[in-house]
C-alpha cells in the first residue's frame, strides 16, 4: 500500500496526479477520431510544431499557452488545408509544417543556448511543473473535447469514416475540422507539460488502439479509450514517483504493457476460435451506420 501512500502525502503529487489523469483521458477521448481517420502521425507532428510556438512565445514575452495555441491551431489549420489537396498525402503534409515549426524553435534555441533548461519540462514532462493553472487549463480543454464531441457526434462519425460522401448529407466539411483542429492543437498544449513534446503521440494512439481491439461500436471506443487512458495516466504517475524517471515516459511505458497484452489475449481468443493467429478487419457497426444517416 505504501507505492500509493507514500507519495500522495506530497502536495506536488496530488496535483500531478490530478493532471495526468485528466490529461490521460483527453487524449484517450481525442485520440480516437485521430487513430480511425489515419493520421496518428499529427500526434507527434502537432507537438513538434507547439514546441516551436513554445520557444517563440518565450522569447517574444508571450504566455506559453497562448504563443503555443495560437502557433498550434494555425499549424493544424495548414495541415488540414494542404491534405485536401489530392497530390499530397496527409503524412507529407504533416511533416512539411510540423518539422518547419519546430525547426524554428530549434533554430532560436540554438541562438541563445542558455534557455534551453527553460524546454525540459516541455520536451521529456515533468510531474514537478504542474501548477494550478495547468490544471485549470487541462479540465477547461477536457470540457471543450467533451462538449465537441457530445453536440457534433454524428457529424463527426460521418466525417471520420466517409469523409467524401458526408457533405452530400449537410455535413459541414471545412468548418468541422477546422473545430476538430483545434480541439486538437488545445489537446497537445495542455499535455505538454506531463507527457512531454517527444511521447505525446503515444498517449494519443494507444488508448483508441487498445479500444479498438475490444470493441467495433464506436461508441463504447470513445468511453473504453477514456477510461483507458485515464487510468494510465493515474497509475503511470505512480510508477513516474516509484522508479524516478519522467512521467510521461512511464505512462507510454505502461501503456504499451496494456496495448501489448490486449493484443496478447484477443490473438489467443483469435486462434482458439479460427485456428488462425489474425485479428482481422472489423468494419463500423451497424448502430453507427445508422446514426451517420440518421
Amino acid at each position: 500500500m505504501s507505492f500509493f501512500t507514500e507519495p500522495l502525502a506530497f502536495e506536488f503529487f496530488r496535483r500531478a496526479l490530478l493532471a495526468a489523469t485528466l490529461v490521460g483521458g483527453l487524449t484517450g477521448l481525442v485520440g480516437v477520431f485521430v487513430v480511425l481517420r489515419r493520421m496518428s502521425y499529427i500526434g507527434h507532428g502537432m507537438s513538434h510544431a507547439v514546441f516551436g510556438g513554445a520557444v517563440v512565445g518565450y522569447v517574444a514575452g508571450v504566455n506559453f499557452y497562448v504563443a503555443a495555441g495560437i502557433w498550434g491551431f494555425i499549424s493544424a489549420l495548414l495541415i488540414n488545408q494542404t491534405t485536401r489537396r489530392q497530390q499530397i498525402a496527409a503524412d507529407a503534409a504533416i511533416g512539411i509544417v510540423t518539422t518547419a515549426s519546430f525547426a524554428v524553435g530549434v533554430a532560436i534555441i540554438s541562438r541563445a543556448r542558455s534557455i534551453t533548461q527553460n524546454f525540459d519540462a516541455a520536451l521529456f514532462g515533468n510531474l514537478l511543473a504542474v501548477t494550478e493553472t495547468d490544471l485549470l487549463v487541462i479540465a477547461g480543454v477536457f470540457t471543450f473535447a467533451i462538449i465537441v464531441v457530445f453536440f457534433s457526434y454524428k457529424q463527426l462519425l460521418f466525417l471520420t469514416f466517409d469523409p467524401d460522401v458526408a457533405p452530400v448529407y449537410g455535413v459541414r466539411a471545412g468548418w468541422l475540422d477546422s473545430l476538430f483542429a483545434l480541439v486538437l492543437a488545445a489537446t497537445i498544449i495542455a499535455s505538454i507539460r506531463i507527457m512531454g513534446v517527444t511521447l505525446i503521440a503515444a498517449s494519443l494512439v494507444i488508448p483508441p488502439v487498445v479500444a479498438r481491439l475490444v470493441t467495433d461500436r464506436f461508441a463504447y471506443m470513445l468511453v473504453v479509450s477514456t477510461g483507458l487512458g485515464a487510468l494510465l495516466g493515474f497509475f503511470g504517475l505512480f510508477m513516474s514517483y516509484e522508479f524516478d524517471i519522467a512521467s510521461g515516459a512511464s505512462i507510454v511505458l505502461l501503456s504499451a504493457a496494456a496495448f501489448a497484452t490486449v493484443l496478447a489475449v484477443v490473438l489467443i481468443r483469435e486462434w482458439a476460435r479460427t485456428g488462425r493467429l489474425s485479428i482481422g478487419n472489423r468494419g463500423i457497426g451497424s448502430a453507427e451506420r445508422e446514426a451517420m444517416l440518421d
